[in-house]
């Protein structure tokens, strides 16, 4: 199966998360958008620029030049000092987002991070969840990245450095010759710095001049470094997401309706596909639940959140949707427009610690041979091979976040 991958950066983290603090402590002034640096101690080494704004790059000022030069180039520059406390608190924030959507992240640093989507997309366009994905950062947590869409690590990392802010690029492997070719064999990611003056005294300038070089020449003059810069610019990259396996807390996922939702019914059937895909994948970690939670959005971004603790475990798709449609016909009522619809399994368990129902009926134990037999399929040949009919029609007004 051919990976699908997504690589997210943010857009001059520290300074934007410097300035989304600020505004939320009541400043008027959003420093994105005036010439403005974040900078370490000017008193010691530690006194360069780590962050610029855009305005700041207009006046010619770089990452890892002096403070000092800094001020002389724009001598108005209002200059911050690095607090990674908080910096860590929005790359959590970011992360906690993220994770919607599938569950193996690589933190590839503070505000970076690749997503492995392969067996999550759930029938939905890479592009697409890009593009979701992209959106939402920037309403919830009010900054901005960009986004390499691609088949493998290393087309997705350079992607995610074309054209910046804010951008979705895609780079596969038709694309290569045309976007990644043309650039400086600089750009070529984690190419060092004294490789490039000894590349440059070979006449290999470009991307496209590596690809086309020798292999065994790059080999004997720099060793295995050089078998590996060949690959990587011809796109050849085999790597994996490295992401830490860990037991979730709770299992949720989202439906972002392109259109308001004003009927009962429609949202039932919204909660029937969410049952699935969450139940799925309580089933995939082996875990069951104790507590169920409903989520809806109105047009207006106001939330509203259900949830019902069932004093008794489970990972059964009859049963949470049930509940969900339960917890549903509580709190809404028609004509109420809504734009999200959100589901969650919290309280989990190990599978093995299951705490059985007083109810479990004969239909609940047909329910998990059900699951059981449906798992089995989607782990074999993918998880859209077999859906309920419902859900077709469902896929065709929705756009779903996770799994």
């Amino acid at each position: 199966m051919e990976k699908q991958i997504l690589h997210v950066d943010v857009n001059n983290a520290f300074l934007s998360w410097t300035a989304v603090e600020m505004l939320k402590k009541g400043n008027n002034i959003d420093i994105r958008d005036i010439p403005a640096i974040i900078g370490g101690d000017e008193t010691k080494r530690s006194g360069i620029v780590l962050a610029k704004s855009m305005k700041a790059k207009e006046c010619g000022i770089r990452t890892g030049e002096p403070i000092y030069h800094a001020k002389i180039k724009c001598p108005s520059i209002r200059i911050f000092t690095s607090n990674y406390k908080i910096y860590r608190q929005y790359s959590d924030s970011l992360y906690k987002l993220l994770s919607n959507y599938t569950d193996k992240i690589e933190r590839y640093s503070i505000d970076e991070c690749f997503l492995d989507m392969t067996n999550y997309l759930c029938g939905r366009n890479l592009i697409d969840v890009a593009k979701e994905i992209s959106v939402r950062i920037k309403k919830e947590l009010k900054f901005t990245v960009n986004i390499g869409v691609a088949h493998n690590k290393l087309l997705a990392k350079m992607a995610s450095d074309f054209q910046k802010p804010d951008k979705v690029h895609i780079l596969y492997e038709e694309d290569i010759i045309s976007k990644m070719w043309p650039l400086p064999v600089s750009e070529l990611f984690m190419l060092g710095r004294k490789t490039v003056p000894k590349l440059y005294n070979m006449r290999i300038k470009t991307i496209g001049d590596l690809a086309k070089s020798d292999k065994f020449m790059l080999i004997k003059k720099f060793g295995k470094h050089g078998l590996k810069m060949w690959e990587y610019a011809n796109g050849i990259d085999d790597s994996e997401v490295i992401y830490q396996p860990e037991k979730p807390k709770s299992v949720s996922n989202e439906a972002t309706l392109p259109i308001n939702v004003i009927k009962t019914e429609k949202l039932e059937e919204i909660l029937l596909t969410l049952s699935e895909q969450v139940t799925f994948r309580l089933r995939k970690h082996k875990m069951v639940g104790e507590v169920v939670a409903v989520q809806l959005r109105t047009d207006e971004f106001k939330d509203t959140i259900h949830q019902r603790k069932l004093g008794f475990t489970t990972d059964n798709t009859s049963q949470v949707y049930e509940i969900a449609k339960s917890l549903l016909h509580e709190f809404y009522k028609d004509g109420t427009p809504i734009r999200l619809v959100g589901l969650r399994v919290g309280n989990l368990t190990e599978k093995d610690q299951e705490q059985l129902s007083f109810f479990t009926s004969e239909k609940n134990n047909k329910q998990k041979e059900l699951d059981k037999t449906l798992d089995n399929i989607k782990n074999k040949y993918g998880y859209q091979s077999i859906t309920r009919a419902s859900e077709i029609n469902i896929k065709k007004m929705i756009k779903t976040d996770k799994l």
